[in-house]
């Protein structure tokens, strides 16, 4: 929604209200004792505006706009590489397949040291800085000066910048025979397509039951999350509908055009699965579609409409909420702290309640949350209890995985320590690596981490200082293996061979594999008779 588009409004405002706000403003502007920065001064107020709302209601301006929207989007302009920095080095993991990089032969292992003859490595640039350097308007040119091992001269390369794709699928593949395992990430602009080629090739190699993985991803595009529940549902069922003080409810129904309306589903969510992901997952429950497993999804619950501002800034302010066909909110509660014209939003708190739900047991014990009988709501159709007024409640409750935690493991993530060593054991292997496993299936099942890998971490992890205690290193030692293989498989595959590693210790995953094993019907009738 733009500005001119408000201007219909102009009639139930109050005008007296922004009289004084123009004469407050203009008053600073022109009288106050030094000069002062207008653009700023209205964009705090705005912001002072907005916090007194709900903690979903922002303000942005024109470049956090941009980031904002890129992820959704579905693509952005630049040259078409993963990459991880590596000794203040720029270091590819992978080039985009198609992208511009590769078409010029930019390979896996090569280390970009200068971009238009400004060096980027040894200069400690944050990586912000890199890609503001590599990205650019599509058709534009870029000169690339590449370090390659075992090659002796410096290589350049001119690279025209192009569309790069961003997907919101991180993996899909058959799980075990029949059963087939789709994550999806974010939901952007074109997640129902992707979603559907995949669902598509998975049905032809046989998938007749599916987990859907929807852990961590933190939503996206209402119309994305629509399309995906559509897939699943018969016609006319609701899939979600939106109310607000001046929005009147608007339905959102299925189609019964899906291509998965039959199939056993069982989808995964945890403590940052919200807002489109809660979508999906509170209609399926709701319809008794699926088998929810997992934890307590975040709790957003509220609709934001974007209304763009003339200088590309943005506020999306919340005009609705979102409910699930049951009819259940699913935002969380917030606080406001103050009184009288100071009241706003306690976003300390609001932020804060993951931790909050990490100190009360509620993400290693369900039986830590506990719902209100005011909240209570039925499924539709086995005339379940469900529970609203934050998040939604797996119908299978999955604790957090702390057993091969340590603070040496924290550590190791935390610096780095993990990502490098892989990163520094391909660039010596890559070679050796891509001649004896052909493909990651021989790779998945024969590859074992060995102690030349763990070597190098353990070095690593000396030069930053980190303290290796045995029964600490002992303890996370499984789950560090396990991480070292999958980023492994990363860097040699792509995402989706790095989560049929990871998902081999998943909780979740597992659990989800053990209740399409042991009967889903079965175990959805002792859900309807708890």
């Amino acid at each position: 929604m733009t500005i001119g588009a408000l201007a219909g409004f102009s009639q139930t405002t109050t005008r007296q209200a922004l009289r004084k706000l123009n004469l407050a403003e203009y008053a600073i502007s022109q009288l106050y004792v030094d000069t002062v920065d207008e653009n700023s001064l209205v964009e705090g107020a705005i912001v002072k505006m907005l916090s007194q709302l709900d903690p979903h209601s922002t303000y942005s301006n024109a470049e956090e706009v941009k980031e904002m929207n890129e992820p959704l989007q579905g693509n952005f302009d630049g040259i078409g590489v993963q990459f991880q920095m590596m000794e203040d080095t720029l270091l590819v993991i992978q080039p985009v397949s198609g992208g511009p990089s590769e078409k010029v032969g930019i390979l896996a292992g090569d280390r970009i040291i200068a971009v238009n003859d400004t060096a980027i490595a040894g200069v400690k640039l944050s990586t912000e800085d890199i890609m503001k350097r590599l990205r650019g308007p599509k058709g534009t040119m870029v000169d690339l000066t590449v370090l390659r091992r075992d090659v002796k001269d410096l290589l350049h390369f001119a690279v025209k910048r192009d569309k790069i794709p961003l997907y919101s699928l991180d993996a899909s593949y058959m799980i075990e025979p029949g059963v087939g395992y789709i994550r999806v990430s974010r939901f952007a602009l074109n997640t129902g397509k992707e979603f559907l080629e995949a669902l598509q090739k998975l049905q032809e190699k046989g998938m007749v039951d599916l987990i859907l993985d929807l852990q961590g991803n933190g939503g996206g595009y209402l119309n994305a999350a629509i399309d995906l529940a559509n897939e699943f549902l018969g016609d006319r069922e609701l899939i979600v509908y939106t109310e607000g003080r001046s929005e009147r409810r608007h339905n959102y129904y299925a189609k019964g055009n899906g291509h998965f309306k039959e199939g056993r589903l069982v989808i995964l969510v945890d403590e940052y699965s919200a807002s489109a992901s809660e979508i999906v997952t509170g209609a399926m429950q709701d319809w008794d579609r699926a088998v929810v497993v997992g934890r307590r999804s975040f709790g957003k619950g509220l609709v934001q409409r974007p209304i763009d501002l003339p200088d590309g800034s943005m506020i999306r302010l919340t005009v609705a909420r979102y409910y699930t066909p049951a009819g259940r909110s699913i935002q969380k509660p917030y606080a406001k702290k103050g009184d009288g014209s100071a009241v706003e939003v306690d976003f300390k708190e609001y932020r804060s309640d993951l931790i909050a739900r990490y100190n009360n047991g509620e993400l290693m014990h369900a039986d830590s949350i506990h719902f209100p009988d005011s909240l209570k709501y039925t499924t539709k159709r086995l005339k379940r209890t469900v529970y609203g007024g934050g998040g939604i409640m797996p119908d299978y409750f999955v604790p957090m995985d702390t057993a091969s935690y340590t603070m040496m493991h924290r550590n190791l993530a935390a610096k780095g320590v993990i990502n490098k060593t892989v990163s520094m054991y391909i660039d010596k292997h890559r070679k050796d690596l891509n001649r004896k496993y052909k493909d990651f299936d021989q790779f998945n099942a024969t590859y074992q981490i060995g102690d030349d890998m763990l070597g190098i971490m353990k070095q690593e992890a000396e030069k930053l200082k980190i303290e290796m205690k045995d029964d600490e290193y002992r303890k996370s030692l499984p789950l560090i293996c396990t991480q070292l293989k999958a980023l492994m498989a990363r860097d040699l595959w792509d995402m989706s061979e790095y989560y049929q590693v990871m998902n081999t210790t998943n909780d979740s995953v597992l659990k989800a594999l053990w209740i399409l094993n042991e009967s889903y019907e079965r175990i959805l009738s002792v859900m309807k008779n708890e």
